[in-house]
Protein backbone atom coordinates (compact mmCIF):
# COMPACT_ATOMS: atom_id res chain seq x y z
CA UNK A 1 0.00 0.00 0.00
CA UNK A 2 2.44 2.29 1.02
CA UNK A 3 4.34 1.62 -2.54
CA UNK A 4 1.26 2.71 -4.35
CA UNK A 5 0.87 5.83 -2.82
CA UNK A 6 4.01 6.88 -3.80
CA UNK A 7 3.27 6.03 -7.26
CA UNK A 8 0.47 8.15 -6.94
CA UNK A 9 2.31 10.79 -5.34
CA UNK A 10 5.04 10.88 -8.13
CA UNK A 11 2.87 10.68 -11.18
CA UNK A 12 0.53 13.86 -9.31
CA UNK A 13 4.15 15.39 -9.24
CA UNK A 14 4.74 14.67 -12.76
CA UNK A 15 1.79 16.13 -13.93
CA UNK A 16 2.18 19.30 -12.34
CA UNK A 17 5.77 19.46 -13.39
CA UNK A 18 4.19 18.90 -16.99
CA UNK A 19 1.80 21.78 -16.57
CA UNK A 20 3.95 24.38 -15.02
CA UNK A 21 7.23 23.72 -16.61
CA UNK A 22 6.05 23.13 -20.22
CA UNK A 23 2.50 24.76 -20.46
CA UNK A 24 -0.43 22.89 -21.79
CA UNK A 25 0.62 22.47 -25.20
CA UNK A 26 3.93 19.76 -24.43
CA UNK A 27 1.16 18.43 -22.30
CA UNK A 28 -1.01 17.31 -25.36
CA UNK A 29 -2.93 20.54 -25.32
CA UNK A 30 -3.14 22.35 -28.18
CA UNK A 31 -1.93 25.83 -28.24
CA UNK A 32 -3.40 28.90 -29.76
CA UNK A 33 -7.34 29.96 -28.61
CA UNK A 34 -9.58 30.71 -30.71
CA UNK A 35 -13.26 31.62 -31.70
CA UNK A 36 -15.52 31.26 -34.93
CA UNK A 37 -18.68 32.47 -35.28
CA UNK A 38 -20.73 31.64 -38.23
CA UNK A 39 -23.65 34.12 -39.11
CA UNK A 40 -26.44 32.96 -41.60
CA UNK A 41 -28.70 34.79 -43.54
CA UNK A 42 -31.29 35.06 -40.85
CA UNK A 43 -28.55 37.11 -38.90
CA UNK A 44 -28.69 34.38 -36.20
CA UNK A 45 -24.83 33.51 -35.07
CA UNK A 46 -23.21 30.52 -33.78
CA UNK A 47 -19.93 30.46 -32.09
CA UNK A 48 -17.26 28.21 -31.92
CA UNK A 49 -14.31 27.76 -29.93
CA UNK A 50 -11.26 25.80 -29.62
CA UNK A 51 -7.87 25.18 -29.83
CA UNK A 52 -4.99 24.89 -32.47
CA UNK A 53 -1.88 24.36 -33.71
CA UNK A 54 -1.86 25.12 -37.26
CA UNK A 55 -0.66 28.54 -38.44
CA UNK A 56 -3.59 29.71 -41.09
CA UNK A 57 -7.33 29.73 -40.23
CA UNK A 58 -8.12 27.36 -43.43
CA UNK A 59 -6.28 24.19 -41.49
CA UNK A 60 -7.86 25.60 -38.51
CA UNK A 61 -11.14 25.47 -38.93
CA UNK A 62 -10.62 21.47 -39.04
CA UNK A 63 -9.67 21.66 -34.91
CA UNK A 64 -12.82 23.86 -34.08
CA UNK A 65 -15.69 21.11 -33.55
CA UNK A 66 -18.97 22.51 -34.74
CA UNK A 67 -17.33 24.17 -38.17
CA UNK A 68 -16.94 23.07 -41.88
CA UNK A 69 -16.41 24.71 -44.89
CA UNK A 70 -16.75 23.92 -48.59
CA UNK A 71 -15.58 25.52 -51.46
CA UNK A 72 -13.04 26.15 -54.23
CA UNK A 73 -9.27 27.31 -54.80
CA UNK A 74 -9.27 29.91 -57.23
CA UNK A 75 -7.29 32.03 -58.40
CA UNK A 76 -7.11 34.51 -55.41
CA UNK A 77 -6.93 31.44 -53.21
CA UNK A 78 -9.61 29.66 -51.51
CA UNK A 79 -13.40 30.57 -52.45
CA UNK A 80 -15.66 29.34 -49.43
CA UNK A 81 -19.23 28.50 -50.90
CA UNK A 82 -20.66 26.66 -48.34
CA UNK A 83 -20.56 27.29 -44.10
CA UNK A 84 -22.16 24.87 -41.73
CA UNK A 85 -23.82 23.20 -44.78
CA UNK A 86 -24.91 26.68 -45.76
CA UNK A 87 -24.84 27.63 -49.06
CA UNK A 88 -23.80 30.83 -50.74
CA UNK A 89 -24.19 31.33 -54.49
CA UNK A 90 -23.38 34.45 -55.99
CA UNK A 91 -24.12 33.70 -59.35
CA UNK A 92 -28.15 33.15 -58.53
CA UNK A 93 -28.31 35.20 -56.12
CA UNK A 94 -25.41 37.63 -55.27
CA UNK A 95 -24.65 36.21 -51.72
CA UNK A 96 -21.48 35.15 -50.70
CA UNK A 97 -19.41 34.45 -47.52
CA UNK A 98 -17.05 37.40 -45.64
CA UNK A 99 -14.22 36.91 -43.10
CA UNK A 100 -14.10 39.17 -40.44
CA UNK A 101 -11.09 38.82 -37.81
CA UNK A 102 -11.96 41.06 -34.94
CA UNK A 103 -15.31 42.32 -35.87
CA UNK A 104 -13.41 44.02 -38.52
CA UNK A 105 -13.32 42.95 -42.26
CA UNK A 106 -10.99 40.88 -43.12
CA UNK A 107 -7.73 41.58 -45.10
CA UNK A 108 -6.67 37.86 -45.96
CA UNK A 109 -8.48 35.01 -47.54
CA UNK A 110 -9.36 31.80 -45.66
CA UNK A 111 -6.50 30.40 -46.85
CA UNK A 112 -3.68 33.03 -45.87
CA UNK A 113 -5.31 34.38 -42.76
CA UNK A 114 -2.97 33.73 -39.79
CA UNK A 115 -4.01 32.40 -36.67
CA UNK A 116 -3.39 34.29 -33.53
CA UNK A 117 -4.11 33.14 -30.01
CA UNK A 118 -7.48 34.89 -28.93
CA UNK A 119 -8.45 35.91 -31.76
CA UNK A 120 -12.03 35.70 -33.17
CA UNK A 121 -12.93 34.74 -36.94
CA UNK A 122 -16.36 35.75 -38.54
CA UNK A 123 -18.06 33.89 -41.31
CA UNK A 124 -20.60 36.12 -42.17
CA UNK A 125 -23.56 35.65 -44.81
CA UNK A 126 -23.82 38.68 -46.85
CA UNK A 127 -25.68 39.64 -50.28
CA UNK A 128 -24.17 42.22 -52.36
CA UNK A 129 -26.07 45.50 -53.02
CA UNK A 130 -25.15 47.20 -56.22
CA UNK A 131 -24.81 51.20 -55.45
CA UNK A 132 -27.74 52.83 -56.36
Amino acid sequence: MNNFRSIVRKAAALAAVCVLAFGLTACGAKGKKITIEVTGPDGATSSFTGRTDDEFLYDAIGDIDGVTIDGYDSDWGYYITTVNGIEANYDTDGAYWSLYVNGEYGQNGVSTQPVTEGDVYGFVYEVYQAAE
